[in-house]
């Protein structure tokens, strides 16, 4: 049998998958509870596709480990974004064919 795409699912629809397909779920990540209903997948192994027999553990992880994406903290940013915005960057309007006449 093939290993299912468990990736992205939310825990609960990843368990019930792999037990459709008659593979037991493990998540290394969470070995003291079960993990909430709201966590997604985010790795698996073995990979989706691969052949394996029937009863076949499969691991999926719900956070990201060290070092490996995830969103991390982003704020406050060092040094901070120049006030001003659009107005800032952009210079101010005006005629077009206006020209600077040169001495």
């Amino acid at each position: 049998m093939r290993v299912p795409r468990l990736v992205g699912l939310m825990a609960v629809d990843a368990r019930e998958t792999a037990r459709a397909q008659g593979l037991l779920l493990n998540a290394p990540d969470r070995p003291e509870t079960p993990p909430p209903v709201v966590d997604y997948v985010v790795r698996q192994y073995p990979q989706p596709g691969a052949e394996v027999p029937r009863d076949s553990m499969v691991y999926v992880w719900f956070d990201f480990g060290p070092g490996e994406g995830g969103g991390g903290v982003h704020e406050p940013r060092i040094p901070r974004p120049p006030r001003g915005g659009l107005q800032r960057e952009l210079d101010e309007p005006g005629d077009p064919y206006l020209t600077l006449s040169s001495p």
